[in-house]
């Protein structure tokens, strides 16, 4: 064997037994940190063992308060600040609140006013329709009563009755003052009542003469002179009537 052999064997060995001192050593550290009861060792431990622990820790709040890092909100020094900034928002949140109520109250004060101005405007509009015509119907009214004191004259008149043409002249007067009544009554609304006999009532009867009578117990038109008018159910003309009231017989103008 040469001496160059054997250094090389030599340094084989060399390495073998080095590279063998560094396997035990790492052995001999795993067996230091994984034998129990070892400073900082873990031991086997279950996965189970694992949860449980760190459910245990989460439900007692190990996790938020073992440092100590987390803010404490209650005792913050801010609180009080944002405390009176909430109680002066909700201050003023119900004063806007007021405001608004008492707006909407006004609001629906003044679509009342206005509903309630919008009818009678519209009810006015309607009289003034329906009574535009009562200054002309006024006027024609005397001419009715000149036909109604024609024909009594002429039915009064035996001379005139009993003449062919003269019962023909009082026929056609009277027809002319009933269709021109008639008119009147279907187109415009004028109405014409009779009063003789019906209780006196100063609304629908104007007294021209009064006769006291013992036999009556209430105020009664005993003579109709000239008749009254209502239009649209409105009295536009009072009965011009002579009453008896009650009580002995003289007779008052």
């Amino acid at each position: 064997m040469s001496m160059s052999q054997f250094n090389a064997g030599d340094n084989e060995m060399q390495e073998e037994k080095a590279s063998g001192a560094h396997q035990n050593a790492g052995e001999e550290h795993i067996h230091e940190t994984d034998a129990p009861g070892g400073e900082g060792a873990l031991g086997e431990v279950s996965e189970e063992e694992i949860i449980k622990e760190w459910l245990d820790a989460e439900e007692t709040g190990g996790f938020l308060q073992g440092d100590g890092d987390e803010p404490d909100l209650a005792n913050s020094p801010e609180e009080p600040e944002a405390s009176k900034e909430t109680g002066e928002m909700e201050a003023k949140l119900a004063e806007v609140e007021a405001q608004l109520a008492e707006t909407r109250e006004q609001l629906l004060r003044k679509a009342a006013d206005f509903e309630n101005f919008r009818k009678r405007m519209n009810q006015e509009k309607q009289k003034s329709i329906e009574f535009a015509n009562e200054s002309l119907l006024l006027d024609i009214i005397p001419i009715i009563d000149d036909f109604e004191r024609a024909i009594q004259s002429a039915e009064a008149s035996s001379e005139l009755v009993d003449l062919p043409a003269g019962k023909a002249m009082l026929d056609g007067i009277s027809m002319i003052e009933k269709r021109l009544v008639g008119l009147l009554e279907g187109k415009w609304g004028l109405k014409r009542f009779n009063s003789e006999g019906e209780p006196f009532d100063p609304n629908f009867h104007e007294a021209m003469f009064m006769e006291k009578s013992p036999d009556i117990q209430e105020p009664t038109v005993l003579e109709d002179f000239a008749k009254g008018y209502t239009l649209k159910d409105r009295v536009i003309r009072a009965a011009k009537v002579k009453v008896l009231m009650p009580g002995d017989g003289e007779e008052q103008s």
